[in-house]
């Protein structure tokens, strides 16, 4: 079957190590979309971390064009319209922050615009996630965040701290969290927290559905854990060269690293060929 949808994780995968869009990727996602195939960004970011993305590769402020954001707990158009959430509830993440507190790591919340943290002293961690996704840091206690609870979107919560006391914490995360949430090491020092309803897999699928793709009409392309489940989903999944084991392992084919061109590579030989 014809490949009719990408969808591409950015960090470590579209993005060079100096955080960029190569001219060779820029084009052949360029010609993909004029030959009428949906490229669609997927990351754990929110969607201010995307827009410089969607920019570059003519895809940004468009009702025809998709972007999926939170690790899959929103799926929208890139001119802004929802059509899959699977956000987390105001109450889960209630009990998510006591736990952090209990535990004394530092948490965050990435809504639609803002980063809210309920930890006065704030972490470098929590500034260095505000810098990579472009949004602003916003101290609120539990009780001034109480109010805004009905328009709050939790895309997801992050626990952030030095990647030995994450290890400690994770085997201790109770079932009562464990049920509701879907928890993902981004990174050595974050742990996000997910609706489990969301990920990578769970999104493409909806997204297609909601195109009228079929998901063996799907490539997904991403080098590391979090993607595992989007590259099963896909009717090709995609691992980058400079993936890790276990998502090499989960993928169909392996192409070259985020460095020399892989997501072209894999575009241009399997979608556009």
């Amino acid at each position: 079957m014809p490949i009719k949808l990408i969808a591409i994780d950015i960090d470590g995968t579209l993005l060079t190590d100096q955080r960029q869009i190569s001219p060779r990727t820029r084009e052949v996602l360029t010609r993909a979309t004029a030959a009428g195939i949906k490229v669609v960004l997927r990351t754990g970011r929110p969607m201010p971390g995307v827009a410089d993305y969607l920019t570059t590769l003519g895809l940004a402020d468009q009702d025809d064009q998709y972007v999926i954001t939170f690790n899959g707990a929103l799926a929208q158009t890139t001119s802004g319209k929802p059509l899959v959430e699977a956000t987390v509830a105001f109450a889960d993440y209630l009990d998510l922050n006591l736990f952090a507190a209990k535990h004394q790591v530092k948490s965050l919340i990435e809504s639609r615009d803002l980063i809210y943290t309920t930890n006065q002293d704030i972490s470098p961690y929590t500034v260095r996630e505000s810098f990579l996704v472009k949004q602003p840091i916003c101290y609120r206690s539990i009780e001034q965040l109480v109010p805004l609870q009905e328009q709050l979107l939790i895309g997801k919560v992050m626990l952030t701290d030095k990647p030995a006391k994450l290890d400690a914490i994770v085997p201790l995360l109770p079932e009562a969290l464990t049920k509701r949430f879907t928890f993902i090491r981004s990174e050595d020092f974050y742990l996000e927290a997910v609706n489990p309803a969301a990920g990578k897999g769970n999104a493409l699928r909806k997204l297609a559905a909601k195109l009228g793709i079929a998901i063996a009409e799907t490539m997904a392309i991403g080098n590391a854990p979090n993607d595992e489940s989007m590259l099963e989903a896909a009717g090709l999944g995609v691992a980058m060269g400079n993936a890790v084991p276990s998502t090499i392992a989960c993928a169909q084919v392996t192409v070259a690293d985020n460095n020399h061109d892989g997501v072209a590579e894999a575009v241009d030989r399997y979608a556009l060929h």
